[in-house]
């Protein structure tokens, strides 16, 4: 088949079949938000829906922020949980809020909207839900005529020329104006790729090259992106996955890019019977982990290498060498034995409820391409949301910033940590007991160790703070910190843009 037939394929089909039938019929209901608005959990409020967008609002600073992360950070997450008594059955379903930080020394405002997706617009309008979610089929849904008329915009952000990028995992990127997040409209790449998958976590090479993926589960197809660094499109293919599972990150090196693939299989038959995308999935650990890594300047060379079974969100960063046993890749990322916390625990904070799942931890992998053997080694860290320092995408690295300290009666992490992923040697802060931590992102300062900047929620005061530490004295706590007068919604991911 023709390349640009493959991409219109995909194009058109986006990551979710469109014409699965009904899981719930019309007029059917559920309790999930009875049981979320009974529940007494404080930290609930972290899951609440806004009811509207959160006006330019100065918060109150303690210390003073560096020069160096004067600047904007950005941050998304899913916020729109309910609509017209019924709430989505996965924190992943929820409509895109964007959230922008303006940080000056001392004085720090935060402002946040909701993407306005077609989506979001038509649903507000008619006061329901329209569409199928990621992990929620709600009742009278209506068949999606694109993966862009169910695409929430909700899970990362790409800052790119001036705008904010707002990404989803099946379709495109929306454009959000990175002064007065305004939406835009999708990104269309090129006319032939419109509604196109394009994932959630790109990654930036040091010469400011954007590479990036999208995944169709029914047609068993990665697409793949190069983009410029002045935000043109270079190269845009497709290549074929046997057995494609749901993969939501990759990394980069100097040479290739690397994907791993949990056996957390798509099974198109689960679909057709009217499964949610997410549960129309399957655990096979029979498959084990497997390693695709491709080329980059040539994306019809691949190998596929394999680790065992296990399950992952989020990868670190990866690096490559030659040394006299082949080429090397080392890539770290956050293994869990199996894929229940986005079955389970991601579901039941929903309804205000913490269950326990499989504990991740930082892992290391070593794929050598020329034995075509892999091996990894667990690090004692329990963490989620790993960065580096950007400046060191695809080149050798040491620190991986990330959350730690898993909470046994509240979900998610209450600690921040810094660790050396070569000797294992961590570092860490503790928010304290009222506290839920969301991904920090690392910020350079020259030569200098630089800096960790991001939120958490203080259920106990029900309010957001922004800490900013020094990256080599995170026990030190933070040397200063915006306090906002109310609490956000939970996100996911977020961006730094220096002044």
């Amino acid at each position: 088949m023709e390349r640009r037939e493959l991409l219109r394929m995909l194009a058109s089909a986006g990551a979710l079949p469109l014409l699965a039938p009904l899981a719930r019929a019309a007029g059917t209901s559920d309790d999930w938000q009875t049981q979320f608005e009974a529940a007494g959990a404080a930290w609930k409020a972290g899951f609440a829906t806004p009811e509207g967008d959160f006006p330019l609002t100065r918060a109150t600073v303690r210390g003073h922020f560096p020069d160096a992360v004067a600047g904007t950070l950005f941050r998304i997450g899913p916020a729109g949980h309910d609509l017209g008594g019924e709430r989505y059955h996965h924190w992943f379903d929820g409509d895109g809020m964007v959230h922008r930080f303006v940080i000056e020394g001392s004085d720090v405002r935060h402002q946040g909207r909701y993407v306005a997706t077609p989506k979001r617009v038509a649903e507000t309008k008619a006061g329901r839900r329209l569409f199928e979610a990621f992990g929620t089929m709600p009742p009278g849904v209506e068949t999606p005529t694109s993966a862009d008329s169910i695409n929430v915009a909700n899970t990362s952000v790409l800052p790119l020329r001036g705008e904010v990028l707002a990404l989803w995992e099946g379709g495109s990127a929306t454009r959000v104006d990175a002064l007065t997040l305004d939406t835009l409209g999708v990104k269309t790449w090129r006319a032939d790729l419109a509604g196109m998958p394009f994932s959630a976590h790109p990654k930036v090479d040091p010469d400011g090259t954007v590479w990036n993926f999208g995944v169709s589960s029914g047609q068993g197809l990665l697409a793949l992106y190069e983009i410029a660094p002045e935000g043109a499109l270079r190269r845009a293919a497709v290549v074929p996955v046997a057995d494609m599972p749901m993969v939501h990150d990759f990394a980069v090196t100097k040479r290739h890019l690397v994907f791993l693939l949990p056996p957390l299989v798509y099974d198109g038959k689960r679909k057709e019977a009217g499964a949610s995308f997410l549960d129309a999935h399957v655990w096979r650990p029979e498959l084990g982990m497997r390693a695709l890594v491709i080329d980059k300047r040539n994306w019809e060379r691949r190998q596929m290498l394999a680790l065992p079974a296990g399950f992952l969100f989020h990868v670190g960063n990866a690096w490559e060498e030659d040394t006299p046993r082949g080429t090397q890749i080392h890539v770290d990322y956050v293994r869990s034995d199996n894929a229940d916390s986005v079955f389970i625990s991601n579901r039941e904070v929903m309804r205000a409820r913490r269950v326990k799942t499989t504990e991740p931890h930082l892992t290391v992998a070593t794929l050598n391409l020329s034995t075509e053997r892999a091996t990894q080694a667990t690090l004692a860290q329990e963490a989620e949301f790993p960065r580096i320092d950007p400046r060191r995408v695809g080149l050798r690295h040491r620190q991986v910033v990330h959350a730690t300290q898993i909470r046994r009666d509240l979900p998610g992490f209450g600690a921040i940590a810094r660790t050396d992923v070569e000797t294992g040697r961590s570092q860490r802060f503790s928010y304290g007991a009222q506290a839920m931590v969301e991904e920090h992102v690392f910020v350079p300062d020259g030569s200098k160790p630089g800096w960790v900047l991001g939120t958490a929620f203080d259920f106990g005061r029900q309010k957001t703070m922004l800490s900013c530490f020094a990256a080599d004295n995170l026990a030190a706590g933070p040397v200063a910190q915006a306090t906002l007068p109310y609490a956000l919604p939970l996100g996911l991911h977020g961006a730094f843009v220096p002044a």
